[in-house]
């Protein structure tokens, strides 16, 4: 099958940010995303009964709504519409008794019994995939950023998987899982892999090995529609961009900013390189596998594997001389400000750090952690 990918402008971006929906009382998941979704819906002028929002979606559970940026040229500008779109939402929820959390799990609401949106695709993948789907109360954040030729696609997916657990370990967020400490800084990561199609991509070296792939995963069913590969970094054609789904959702909008500038940097590097023409190393399928593990399970404490040689440092150490390499391409971005955020991230901790000190500071009450994670909501 052909596959085309859309024009984009080399650059540009757009963010996902999934937000939980939570109880301002007892800082449970509250499944009202259908009374929200609708009072956002009335807010937003010139909408028919049955057009969607442009900017917040529905989600997979009840418990979640999604806000997404337009096309922008800037990170500054990405940030401006999720803080004008959050700033929506709380019109609606705050009347109800509900505020937004967001983080890559919910520290102690059982997965299990969060209901499902009503819609045919959702109960389809929750009857394929049982118990694994019924666990997904899981959020994340994503960056698009735009390419101006499909050629450079898969290259670059190949170059930000080598970046996975640099990602991983700055997002990471979801230590608890159904009120226990799982000892790792990102349930979500190795959570969310379970499912078909999802977890890391393979490599391919030219664009039809990719459509031959997608033409099989239809043709057997076991995806009916591209959207259902579920890659921690895929291309999506649709939009002529790559996108970055590796993060744990983030209750910082200061921090998803820099997390979008990182992305936008590193992609815009690696197209001018391409442009150039240099190659981007694939590193070796076990190296890859090997390092979205430590870094879900150490977080900003993993030694990572560098290349396919088995070079390995310090994750820290590395995201400092990246920060570096990459200041010359954030001025052209105009970007700085919120890359060097980064480094903020690396000082102050990753979210399952201060999870776990709000945890120990309240005898282990992880409705503490909710609270935390709902002010610095109300920070962002």
């Amino acid at each position: 099958m052909e596959i085309e990918f859309a024009p984009s402008k080399q650059s540009t971006l757009g963010v996902e940010w999934e937000v939980a929906l939570v109880d301002r009382e007892t800082g449970d998941m509250r499944s009202v995303a259908n009374e929200v979704l609708a009072g956002v819906h009335a807010l937003h002028g010139g909408l028919t009964e049955h057009q969607e929002h442009p900017h917040v979606k529905q989600e997979l559970l009840l418990n979640t709504v999604e806000l997404v940026t337009g096309v922008c040229g800037t990170v500054a500008e990405a940030e401006a519409e999720l803080a004008h779109n959050l700033n929506e939402i709380r019109r609606v929820t705050d009347p109800m008794g509900v505020d937004l959390y967001s983080a890559g799990s919910h520290p102690f609401s059982p997965p299990k019994l969060q209901p499902v949106t009503d819609k045919e695709r959702y109960a389809k993948m929750i009857d394929r995939t049982q118990w694994w789907g019924q666990q997904m109360a899981i959020y994340g954040v994503h960056v698009h950023v735009g390419l101006d030729r499909r050629e450079k696609a898969l290259p670059i997916v190949d170059g930000l998987v080598n970046y996975q657990p640099h990602f991983q370990a700055l997002s990471a967020s979801s230590p608890f899982w159904g009120g226990e400490d799982t000892g790792y800084a990102s349930q979500r990561a190795l959570m969310f892999q379970q499912l078909p199609t999802a977890g890391l991509p393979y490599h391919f070296g030219a664009w039809e090995s990719y459509e031959h792939y997608v033409g099989d995963m239809l043709h057997t069913g076991v995806i009916d529609d591209i959207s259902e590969i579920r890659w921690d970094v895929r291309p999506v054609p649709k939009f002529g961009t790559v996108e970055m789904r590796i993060c744990d959702g983030m209750s910082s909008l200061q921090d998803i900013s820099a997390i979008a500038a990182l992305t936008q940097c590193l992609v815009h590097e690696m197209s001018t390189g391409l442009d150039n023409g240099w190659a981007i190393p694939v590193m070796p399928p076990w190296h890859r596998v090997e390092n979205k593990w430590r870094a879900a399970r150490y977080g900003l404490d993993s030694i990572i594997i560098l290349d396919k040689e088995g070079n390995e440092a310090l994750v820290t150490d590395e995201m400092y001389k990246i920060l570096n390499r990459l200041e010359p391409v954030a001025r052209e971005l105009g970007c700085s400000d919120e890359l060097a955020d980064i480094e903020r991230i690396l000082h102050g901790g990753a979210g399952y750090q201060w999870q776990r000190q709000v945890a120990a500071a309240h005898d282990g009450d992880l409705r503490a952690v909710v609270n935390d994670n709902v002010a610095r909501m109300r920070v962002a």
